[in-house]
Formats: structure tokens, C-alpha cells, sequence
């Protein structure tokens, strides 16, 4: 099947122009707690939408479905989630949890008002895997590449990808009958890891999800909309094409790919530490 995509925005009509192109999930993003201090230094982007953002975007689609991150487990959660709900999201999204009783609280909280989904992304988690898999309503998961390659001390979030991290979890999702993607692309031909070997482990992975990148819809001064209308249509074919090429492939390209995934993100952090060592 092909990939789900989600995109993030917390504009009406960038939402529209996103679902129009064929995303699923339109993500409006109310993380905040303690994302700087983890973030900080990193290119990270922290978006600080709102809960009027929430109820924007709900009016402005009609297909696609409203997903929302919420904050991690804090004193007022359950206020934060009646509001989200209320707001009309079709999907709550719990980041940086590190622990059963965090995922059994969300869980509880929402209490089958609608759908929810798992940000897997602390070492932590991993670590109580088997116990939080076994709790009752996690109707989808995502691994996030970012925070998660942060807490195991590396350099690059994709050595997730090269070493078997996201493999593991895969195996360990899909075994637990819980749907699951994982991290984000750029375009087709872009990325420090080109999208194309990204998308190749996500069908050898059995991913069912991916964030697109910032770089599909970029407004800049003296180009309209419509142009990047246009960009992102463009942007989704590609991958789509793509991803019908990859139906064709047989066992070894995909191992042949997964080689060339590690040889590249090995690549890439010798350059980051090379460069890092240059800046002391």
C-alpha cells in the first residue's frame, strides 16, 4: 500500500492545498514542554501552534485528518486533551513518553474519543517496549528519529535507519498488529540521505506512514500560491512514481539498498564529527 503522508501546518490554506495533493493526516503541533532544552542547538523546528490553530485547520478540511501532538504528560493533560478533542481533532498524538504509566494515562484520557498514536522516540520507551504494547487503544505509532537519535548520543538521526534500531521496532510494531511509520523525507533526489533510499526502507520495512518535509511547501516572497500549489503536487507525484517503481524491485535491490543507506549516513557522520572536531 502506498505510504500515508503527514504534514505540518498550522495554515488553512496550506492545509487545504495539502490535502487536495493527497495527504492523510494534517498535523497541528502543541508540543512545547521541554522540547527547547532537548532541541537546543539542534536544527530543529518548534512550531507553537495553538488550540485556535486546531480549530482553524478542522474547518478547513474536508478529507483528510486532523491529527494533533499534544504535550507529554503533564498536570493539566487532561484539560489539553478535552480541549483538543473538543476542537474536533480526529487524532491525538502523545510525544516523548518514557514510561507505561505515562502511554496508560494518555490512553485513559482520551478514552476512545478518538483515535490515538504513539511519538516512540525515548530511549526509555524502548526499553519498556513489551509493556506498553500490551496496553489496549494504541491504534497507531510513529518513531521519531529526532529525539530518539538525540537520547542514544548520535550524530545523525538516520543512524537509527543504518544500525537496526528502527528495524527492531518495525518487527516488534507490526508483531504487536499496531500500524507504524517512521521519521520524514524531503524530496525526491534531496536530504543529506536522497528520499529514494529512505522510501526503499520504509516498503522493506513495512512502514505505513512518513512526514513530509518542510521542503514541500516553501511561500516565498514573489511566489504565489498557486505556484506552491503546484511545487507540492509536483513533490507527492514524485514520490508516488517513485513508490510504484519500488513494486517492481525484487529482495536484493531493497538489501542493496539498506547497504547503501549504511554506507551513506556512515558517511555522513564522519563529516559531522570531522566537523565538529574542526569548530573546538
Amino acid at each position: 500500500m502506498p505510504l500515508k503522508f503527514l504534514f505540518i501546518t498550522n495554515q488553512a490554506e496550506v492545509a487545504r492545498i495539502a490535502e487536495a495533493c493527497g495527504v492523510e493526516y494534517v498535523v497541528v503541533d502543541l508540543e512545547i514542554l521541554g522540547k527547547e532544552e532537548r532541541q537546543c542547538n539542534r536544527n530543529s523546528v518548534i512550531s507553537r501552534h495553538t488550540l485556535e490553530d486546531v480549530l482553524r485547520i478542522r474547518g478547513a478540511l474536508t478529507r483528510a485528518k486532523l491529527l494533533v501532538r499534544v504535550n507529554p504528560i503533564h498536570e493539566h493533560s487532561r484539560e489539553e486533551v478535552d480541549q483538543v478533542i473538543a476542537a474536533g481533532a480526529d487524532i491525538l498524538m502523545l510525544p516523548y513518553f518514557k514510561t507505561p504509566r505515562e502511554v496508560a494515562a494518555f490512553l485513559q484520557t482520551v478514552g476512545g474519543r478518538a483515535q490515538t498514536c504513539l511519538l516512540w522516540e525515548t530511549v526509555e520507551a524502548v526499553e519498556h517496549m513489551e509493556e506498553i504494547l500490551a496496553l489496549p487503544g494504541i491504534d497507531m505509532i510513529h518513531i521519531g528519529l529526532n529525539d530518539l537519535h538525540i537520547g542514544c548520543n548520535m550524530k545523525f538521526m538516520f543512524e537509527l535507519l543504518s544500525d537496526g534500531t528502527v528495524e527492531m521496532l518495525c518487527r516488534r510494531f507490526r508483531a504487536a498488529g499496531i500500524p507504524y511509520g517512521f521519521g520524514g523525507i524531503a524530496r525526491i533526489g534531496q536530504g543529506d540521505l536522497p528520499a529514494e533510499h529512505i522510501l526503499a526502507e520504509h516498503v522493506r520495512l513495512g512502514s505505513g506512514m512518513v512526514i513530509l518535509s518542510r521542503s514541500f511547501f516553501t511561500l516565498r516572497a514573489g511566489n504565489a500560491m498557486e505556484a506552491c500549489r503546484e511545487e507540492f503536487q509536483q513533490g507527492v507525484e514524485a514520490i508516488r512514481d517513485y513508490e510504484n517503481n519500488l513494486e517492481t524491485k525484487d529482495a536484493a535491490f531493497f538489501e542493496e539498498n539498506r547497504w547503501i543507506v549504511q554506507r551513506k549516513v556512515a558517511a555522513i557522520v564522519e563529516k559531522i564529527r570531522k566537523r565538529e572536531e574542526a569548530a573546538k
